[in-house]
């Protein structure tokens, strides 16, 4: 475990630990999660020298409360360091703090967390579907989401419908 990391979050409510991989976890607990992810996200870009966000993605944990680990993915290219930082987050009564003001590359990564998990991001300049159709009412990476999929007729037929409508307007 990294101490420089440990002193750097001293103050917070957060265990940290080496995961599965090597990479090291920080891990919010679920009664401080909202509040505390923004700070330690904050100390992690300033003083800890974590210049990258890689990803920001979820862990649908179906049939637990909270449902959702939030899990963010920082790198130091300075120090060649790589850091995780897991929160818990149940989506349909919470949303967790946009990075992108921090990593305005983790502007993507929100929004696919949000179109393929339902995860909102509080402070996100531009919070829409990245992936899926603006309309669609499904969150595609949610463990209760059909396996076989969803009957797409009637989402086809507005398409092809409003396709057809712009095709004519266009002129082709």
């Amino acid at each position: 475990m990294s101490t420089r990391i440990a002193d750097l979050l001293a103050d917070t409510t957060c265990n940290i630990s080496e995961d599965c991989d090597g990479t090291l976890l920080i891990d919010v607990p679920e009664r401080v999660a909202a509040g505390t992810l923004r700070t330690i996200l904050e100390t992690l870009k300033g003083p800890g020298g974590f210049d990258t966000c890689t990803f920001v993605t979820a862990v649908d944990r179906l049939g637990r409360a909270p449902r959702f680990d939030l899990i963010h993915q920082l790198r130091s290219v300075e120090r060649s360091e790589r850091v995780r930082v897991r929160s818990y987050i149940d989506a349909d009564s919470e949303s967790a703090p946009s990075i992108m003001d921090l990593w305005p590359g983790a502007a993507y990564s929100e929004r696919e967390c949000f179109d393929m998990f339902g995860i909102a991001f509080e402070g996100h300049e531009n919070l829409k579907r990245l992936l899926m159709p603006d309309d669609f009412p499904h969150h595609p990476l949610r463990k209760d989401f059909p396996h076989q999929g969803i009957e797409p007729d009637a989402l086809y037929r507005a398409w092809e419908a409003g396709r057809g409508q712009d095709s004519a307007e266009d002129g082709r």
